[in-house]
């Protein structure tokens, strides 16, 4: 097959399905979630270091969405690309995602948050809040997190994830933070020792996705299904594409 151009990462593609190819998937989730923590926490850090509006409210907002997107486009078919414990765990209670992978998915994603949160604090310094997620001026923590959990009610896929993300983060950003992802907002926490307001940022985005699998257990069924399947786990080695759940 080399002989005709095609790369070896094609020609093995399928081999992603053997477990012992899991790191790969779990090395995604840390990149992406990496990625992710970057620009949603490196938006208000460098506005803290350089004062002012060095970036706009509107490019706080949207940047994490435009990376979401790139992400799932970019490594989605590897991991499923759930940078989002409450993703990962919304996929298992939906019968799309196995929940003896879950809990290596959260751990490679609150590795990935705590990297991004290093190197930013390397980079330019603990700054303003130092990437922590707080309820807005005069917003209570149970408000924040009711606020949270409406914002979790979303679709999982990559136009329309980030346009969710972004949408959401326009009208909830002043109120929560409108982080939606409990790596996102306890990965700083962990590494600055800071648990204020914590539990809304936890109980919130997972509380919201489990109502979502509800309202998608109403619309469509029970999950499971072969699209379902390969937006939670990736499209490598789907059954009738010669691959083998067997690793899985």
């Amino acid at each position: 097959m080399r002989s005709i151009g095609q790369p070896n990462s094609v020609i093995g593609e399928f081999d992603f399905w053997d477990s012992r190819h899991e790191g790969r998937r779990l090395f995604s989730e840390v990149l992406g979630t990496f990625f992710l923590v970057l620009v949603a926490v490196g938006g208000g850090m460098v506005n803290a270091r350089f004062g002012g509006h060095a970036v706009p409210y509107g490019a706080r907002v949207v940047a994490p969405a435009l990376m979401v997107a790139a992400v799932i486009l970019f490594m989605g078919t590897v991991s499923g690309a759930h940078l989002n414990p409450a993703v990962s765990i919304a996929f298992a209670a939906r019968g799309d995602f196995p929940w003896r992978r879950v809990p290596a998915y959260v751990v490679a994603q609150f590795l990935g948050a705590i990297l991004a949160t290093l190197l930013l604090w390397a980079l330019i310094g603990k700054q303003g809040t130092a990437g922590l997620t707080l309820p807005g001026s005069g917003i209570s923590t149970t408000t924040a997190m009711l606020w949270e959990l409406a914002q979790q009610i979303g679709a999982f896929a990559a136009i329309g994830v980030g346009s969710y993300i972004a949408l959401a983060g326009l009208w909830g950003s002043p109120v929560s933070g409108a982080s939606m992802n409990p790596a996102r907002s306890l990965g700083p926490a962990l590494v600055l020792g800071d648990w204020a307001s914590w539990w809304a940022y936890l109980v919130g985005p997972l509380a919201g996705g489990l109502i979502a699998v509800g309202i998608a257990y109403l619309l469509r069924g029970r999950g499971g299904g072969r699209t379902a399947v390969s937006a939670a786990q990736g499209t490598l080695g789907l059954p009738g594409l010669g691959g083998d759940h067997r690793g899985d």
